[in-house]
């Protein structure tokens, strides 16, 4: 049978990988040391023309399915893992056909929930990975994906200025519908609920769960905070004709949230005294929409909320809020975020992305003031941010070197890299 390639560009070179190999037994040389969460198939990240790209072995029909769904929720602009190809047709060299594999690009600056738990990290890290994935389950069901197996093992998350972002990682079970159903939407939650116990008691046993969470008590947790959202996006909202200011302060709370508002549906009753508004279609990335138009930067949501901040200090600050919006945007960048981020060096640049970067030297130079008791200097922070915090972190950009599933916890807390 011949090796059957499809994916999303040429991409010849995956002809020199060794597919007659079973991926649990392919070559040290051709694979990256990375961080692996939990998976029911065989996973391997491995190094292609300069990337990293991870390869699970699955059955032929399900790898084509999970191709395609990947590929429709990128369409959808669902945060999730970016799908490269398929490879069917595998025979070993004992002559018995292989599964065939599933290929997605690695997320840069992404890690697993167990990699995290591996690190010096705060009390809360339970709270904000719950909090992460409602959010992202909320945007999975508003374009009407339903998941099927919630949980933190098919989850990614990479830092977003002091919280967390959640990618989807494992589509196998998912199912794209023109919207979901009540019990659609609670079905998914019952399992994500399940799945999390499970996970943090996982965590709890290997003695790397914060004392005093509860696992239960968390994974509760992710019901309560997606219920809040999901109404505050689509519920509707009733007031008097004279309160017509709700309307603005409806949008400017979804805002806040990180939500445009694409359609409203707004009616009133038959004697036209009261007024009701719904959210017809929503759509996440409000601040870093924003942040994309005046700068061209393309970061996390809450990131994009924190550099957005600091923009307006600066145009506070030049007194110049009468200039143009994307002029000021631009100075800001070439006198404030440019230099932040291009004074970090090279061999600390796989430690943080650029945007999470400038969000800790900010909260760096915050502390700063706070002792010394006067206003700071962005460069004092910036070097004392280099110098001092910054190289002791672990490298998050691609290599942390070992399984996550083995990775050794030293008695203070810190990742044996080594």
């Amino acid at each position: 049978m011949a090796l059957d390639f499809t994916t999303a560009r040429p991409a010849p070179a995956l002809l020199d990988l060794p597919w007659s190999v079973p991926l649990e037994d392919w070559p040290s040389e051709v694979l990256a040391a990375l961080p692996r969460g939990i998976s029911r198939h065989v996973v391997r990240f491995v190094r292609f023309q300069g990337r990293v790209i991870a390869i699970k072995e699955i059955k032929a029909e399900l790898a084509r399915r999970e191709y395609e769904m990947l590929r429709n929720l990128g369409r959808l602009e669902v945060p999730s893992v970016e799908p490269f190809g398929v490879v069917t047709g595998r025979i070993g060299a004992d002559g018995e056909p292989l599964d065939a594999c599933l290929i997605t690009r690695h997320l840069q600056y992404s890690l697993p929930y167990r990699a995290l738990y591996s690190q010096t990290l705060r009390p809360d890290t339970a709270d904000r990975l719950v909090d992460a994935l409602a959010v992202l389950l909320v945007r999975l069901h508003l374009t009407g994906f339903w998941w099927g197996d919630v949980s933190l093992s098919n989850t990614l998350f990479r830092r977003d200025a002091g919280a967390f972002a959640a990618y989807l990682v494992d589509a196998e079970t998912g199912e794209l519908h023109a919207s979901l159903t009540d019990g659609q939407r609670e079905h998914d939650l019952d399992i994500a609920r399940v799945n999390i116990a499970g996970e943090l008691m996982d965590l709890e046993a290997g003695g790397l769960l914060e004392e005093r969470a509860d696992p239960i008590e968390v994974s509760n947790q992710i019901v309560e905070r997606y219920t809040s959202l999901w109404a505050e996006l689509t519920e509707t909202e009733r007031f008097e004709r004279g309160d017509r200011w709700r309307v603005e302060e409806r949008i400017r709370r979804l805002n806040e949230l990180g939500f445009d508002v694409d359609e409203l549906a707004m009616s009133t009753d038959l004697d036209g005294t009261t007024i009701s508004i719904q959210p017809k279609v929503v759509d996440a990335g409000h601040h870093s929409r924003r942040l994309l138009r005046l700068t061209g930067l393309d970061v996390e949501e809450n990131q994009a909320r924190r550099l957005l901040n600091d923009l307006d200090s600066f145009q506070a600050a030049t007194d110049r809020q009468n200039d143009d919006e994307e002029i000021v945007a631009h100075d800001w960048l070439a006198r404030v975020y440019e230099p932040t981020v291009r004074a970090v060096p090279r061999e600390l640049a796989g430690k943080l992305e650029p945007a999470e970067v400038f969000h800790e030297v900010l909260e760096h130079r915050w502390y700063m003031s706070e002792r010394a008791g006067r206003d700071v200097t962005v460069k004092d922070a910036v070097d004392d941010y280099l110098r001092t915090v910054l190289p002791a972190k672990p490298d998050e950009q691609s290599v942390l070197g070992v399984d996550t599933v083995e990775m050794p916890v030293l008695a203070n807390g810190e990742v044996d890299l080594d």
